[in-house]
C-alpha cells in the first residue's frame, strides 16, 4: 500500500523532471517570459517534497514549516506565470505578502498556540489565493476564445482549491487530513493533489504550445522584410471579403500599387537600397490608411491594398494620399536619399467578380497598367473595358485641398 512518505518522494522526482521539460522550453524559446516562472514553479516544488518527507524523521516541526512557505512561494511562482503569460507584470508583492502570512499564521499556530486545524486553514487560504489567481486569468473570456490548454488549466485549478477546502472543512470535523502523518486518507489526498498539480502544468505546457503555434501561423502570413501581409495572407483575406461582399452586397476596392523604376534604384543603389526603399513606402503607406484596411507586400516592388465597406471613390481618395506622401518624400530627399513613386491600379468588387478574388485583381492589375502607360507616378481606376486615365503630380496637388474627410466619398 502506498504511504505518505512514499507519495513525498514520487512528488519530488516528478517536479524535478517537469522542471527540466519546462527548463527545456525556456532555453528554446527564450521570449516565452512565462516559462521562467513554471521552470522555477516546478524546482521549487522539488525541495517543498523533500521538506515535507523531512518531517517524518526529524522530530522538529521546522521542516513542516519551511516546506509550507516553499510550496506556497511555488504555487505564487505559477500564477506569476500566467501573469506573465497573458501581458501582465508578475505580482511579487502579493506573491511576498501571501507567503509572509501563510508562514506567520502557520508558525504562530505551531509555536504559540499549537492548533493542527487552524494550521491546515492558513496553509490551503495560502496556496489557494494564488490558485484562485490563476483560475482567474485563463478562464476569462474578455481577451476572446479560451484555448484548450487555458481551460484545462482553469478547471484543475478550481478541483486544486476545492481539495485545499475539503481537507480544512475536514480538520475541523475531525477528519485526519495531516500530511505530516501516513494514513489512508492522507495518502489519498497526497495522491490526488499530485496528479492535479503534475495535469495543471501539462495545461500551461498546452497554453505555450498553442501560443508558439499561433506565432508560428502569424509569421507565415507575414512579409519578411516590410512586416506587412503576404500575398498567402492577402489571398485569404480577398475571399473573406469576396463572400462577405456577395452575401451584403455591399463592394470593397483593392488598389494594386508597383515601385516606379525600382529596378534602377537596385542597380544604381544596390539591394540594401531597394530593401530600404520597401520599407520606407510601408510606413508611409500605413500612415495613410485606415483602421480596418489592409496593406500587403505580393512580391518584389508590387503592394495590394484592400478597403474593405469601401467603393471605388474611396478608393480614389485612398490611391491620392498615397501619391502624395510619396511627392512630399520625394520632394524632401536630399544627398543619398532615394525618391519614391509610385503607380497604383484602383478596382472595386462588383456582382461579377462574385467569390473570384483573381478576377478582382486582374481588374486591379489592368487599370495599374493603365497607370503606367500614362506616364507613371498616377493612378488609374477599373471602369470595365476602359480605365480613367493616371493623374500627374500637379493634378493630383489639385485635388488634394483640401482633403476629404477620412472615408468619405470623393466628389
Amino acid at each position: 500500500m502506498l504511504n505518505v512518505p512514499t507519495l513525498w518522494t514520487a512528488f519530488a522526482i516528478n517536479f524535478l523532471a517537469l522542471g527540466l521539460i519546462w527548463a527545456y522550453v525556456m532555453r528554446s524559446y527564450p521570449n516565452l517570459d512565462s516559462a521562467r516562472f513554471w521552470t522555477a514553479s516546478a524546482f521549487v516544488c522539488a525541495p517543498a517534497a523533500m521538506l515535507a518527507l523531512a518531517r517524518f524523521y526529524f522530530g522538529s516541526l521546522l521542516p513542516l514549516l519551511a516546506g509550507a512557505a516553499l510550496l506556497t512561494f511555488a504555487i505564487c511562482l505559477a500564477a506569476m506565470g500566467v501573469e506573465r503569460f497573458y501581458g501582465r507584470k508578475a505580482s511579487w508583492r502579493l506573491s511576498f505578502a501571501v507567503v509572509g502570512l501563510t508562514c506567520v499564521s502557520i508558525a504562530f499556530f505551531l509555536y504559540v498556540y499549537d492548533n493542527s486545524p487552524l494550521r491546515i486553514l492558513c496553509y490551503s487560504i495560502g496556496q489557494a489565493v494564488p490558485m484562485a489567481v490563476i483560475a482567474r486569468l485563463v478562464l476569462d473570456s474578455r481577451r476572446g476564445p479560451i484555448n484548450p490548454g487555458a481551460r484545462l488549466a482553469g478547471l484543475l485549478s478550481v478541483l486544486i482549491i476545492a481539495v485545499f477546502a475539503v481537507r480544512a472543512a475536514g480538520s475541523f470535523i475531525g477528519v485526519d487530513f495531516n500530511f505530516s502523518r501516513s494514513g489512508i486518507g492522507q495518502a489519498a489526498a497526497v495522491l490526488l493533489l499530485i496528479f492535479l498539480s503534475m495535469s495543471l502544468n501539462f495545461g500551461f505546457l498546452l497554453m505555450a504550445v498553442d501560443r508558439l503555434r499561433n506565432e508560428v501561423a502569424d509569421l507565415a502570413l507575414l512579409d519578411d522584410l516590410t512586416g506587412v501581409a503576404n500575398r498567402r495572407h492577402l489571398m485569404q483575406r480577398l475571399a473573406e471579403e469576396c463572400a462577405r461582399a456577395e452575401r451584403s452586397g455591399r463592394p470593397f476596392a483593392l488598389l494594386v500599387i508597383d515601385l516606379d523604376g525600382f529596378k534602377l534604384i537596385n542597380d544604381n543603389h544596390g539591394h540594401a537600397a531597394g530593401d530600404a526603399c520597401l520599407q520606407h513606402f510601408t510606413l508611409m503607406a500605413q500612415t495613410r490608411l485606415r483602421p480596418g484596411d489592409m496593406l500587403a507586400r505580393t512580391g518584389g516592388d508590387e503592394f495590394c491594398i484592400v478597403l474593405p465597406s469601401s467603393g471605388v471613390r474611396e478608393g480614389e481618395m485612398i490611391a491620392r494620399r498615397i501619391l502624395q506622401v510619396c511627392r512630399d518624400d520625394a520632394e524632401a530627399c536630399a544627398g543619398a536619399d532615394v525618391p519614391i513613386e509610385v503607380s497604383i491600379g484602383v478596382a472595386e468588387w462588383t456582382q461579377d467578380v462574385g467569390a473570384f478574388p483573381d478576377r478582382l485583381m486582374a481588374r486591379a492589375d489592368q487599370a495599374l497598367y493603365a497607370a503606367k502607360k500614362d506616364g507613371k507616378n498616377g493612378y488609374a481606376v477599373y471602369q470595365g473595358e476602359q480605365e480613367t486615365p493616371a493623374l500627374a503630380p500637379d493634378q493630383i496637388e489639385a485635388m488634394l485641398a483640401p482633403e476629404p474627410r477620412q472615408g468619405a466619398a470623393v466628389e
